[in-house]
């Protein structure tokens, strides 16, 4: 049999882009060289100025495909690659990023090992400041409620470049969320919480480039951030009251003893003037306690279950 159905892309995926020109030619470099020649690379380019367009329009492969948008946002971008995505599977990419040769060949064999699997999520290494981190997860498959735990309490890696789920599992949740500009793969995870669980993967399989410009680089916003995940998501202070001043707290503390006194105290304001937090220093200093000792518990549960975190 031939025709387009012979050659139709197996796993579609999806980068967003704002003058990220050069970064974004290495991204789409690494996609073009993946070991598994059946895909399409979708970059939205979401209102550059800095020749990104003709930089990749010098790319010749019919893979590649290039989508013009007007600036709304990395994640209306996103949901736009998601809606012109042609594959059963998708995957996504930071502009920033890049995946190793044998990202989507290996992505596919769990999809296609298991066809009830909804949602992956592979380990990377993140490069700051010259430093390579390994962030390894275990291989374990979490239930939504599982899942729904780890993501609350942040006990395991998350990044933007190794998740990928089914088109239609995306497209049940109506994608990214445009009003979420830090924290959008947490919040996205935790929808699909509602409905699937996730594989977890230890195979390393792209390298996250933690860039100046990148908004999760930024110590100032982070409670403003989480503010607007809990308005997102008020379940998480009604389920797990001590987990919200737990992270707050954290931050702050963080801060103090890398001597920002200003933006411990930013921190601390901006929890105390927001509808969605509003703790007082009683309140954080209790969740701390409890919050910890829970994260405590559920990495203990962990162990027991699936092994200790590859090294």
């Amino acid at each position: 049999m031939t025709g387009k159905t012979e050659h139709a892309p197996l796993i579609t995926v999806i980068t967003p882009t704002h003058n990220r020109r050069d970064a974004v030619l290495r991204a789409v470099e690494s996609v073009l060289s993946q070991s598994m020649p059946r895909f399409e690379h979708i970059v939205v380019d979401d209102g550059s100025t800095d020749g990104t367009a003709a930089a990749l329009a010098g790319i010749r492969d019919p893979r590649l495909i290039y989508v013009g948008a007007k600036w709304r946002g990395a994640n209306a971008a996103r949901n736009a690659g998601i809606e012109r995505a042609r594959a059963p599977v998708v995957t996504f990419l930071d502009s920033d990023d890049v995946y190793l040769p044998h990202r989507l060949e290996r992505t596919l064999t769990w999809f296609d090992a298991n066809p009830a699997l909804e949602v992956l999520i592979s380990s990377y290494v993140s490069l700051k400041g010259g430093r390579a981190t390994d962030c390894i997860n275990r291989d374990a498959f979490l239930n939504s409620a599982t899942l729904e735990r780890t993501l609350v309490a942040e006990t395991i890696l998350i990044a933007g470049s190794a998740i990928t789920a089914r088109r239609e599992a995306l497209l049940a949740i109506g994608g990214y969320d445009s009003d979420i500009a830090r924290m959008q793969d947490r919040e996205l995870l935790l929808r699909l919480a509602r409905r699937f669980g996730a594989q977890l993967s230890q195979d390393i399989d792209c390298t996250k480039h933690n860039s100046e410009n990148s908004i999760s680089r930024r110590r100032h916003g982070y409670v403003e951030a989480y503010a607007n995940l809990m308005r997102k998501h008020p379940n998480i202070a009604r389920s797990y009251p001590h987990i919200p001043p737990y992270m707050i707290t954290r931050q702050i503390i963080a801060d103090v003893l890398k001597c920002r006194i200003p933006e411990a105290f930013s921190g601390y304001m901006a929890n105390r003037s927001s509808k969605d937090l509003g703790y007082s220093l009683p309140e954080l200093i209790n969740g701390y306690v409890y919050g910890r000792r829970w994260r405590r518990d559920l990495h203990d549960e962990f162990r027991q279950k699936f092994g200790v975190r590859p090294a």
